[in-house]
């Protein structure tokens, strides 16, 4: 399956509102968990490993790890 990297939301700006409104008035760590949340809730109803292992390698992509938690991953 190829990742479907198209432009695919009928109304972006709407949903765009609704993410920042997720957001309102939490703390970073709260904001963190929300993000996290979503990102489970949504790869299980995507549900396709395939699809999922691509979206992370498109997301991690241009990213360079930094500090001691790369070099933890290269060991």
């Amino acid at each position: 399956m190829k990742l479907n990297t198209n432009p695919n939301i009928a109304r972006p700006d709407d949903f765009y509102e609704a993410l920042i409104e997720a957001h309102r008035d939490l703390s970073e760590d709260q904001s963190l968990a929300v993000n996290a949340r979503l990102i489970l809730l949504l790869a299980n109803h995507v549900g396709d490993m395939d699809a999922l292992r691509e979206a992370l390698d498109m997301a991690r992509d241009g990213i360079e790890p930094t500090g001691a938690t790369s070099q933890a991953h290269a060991a």
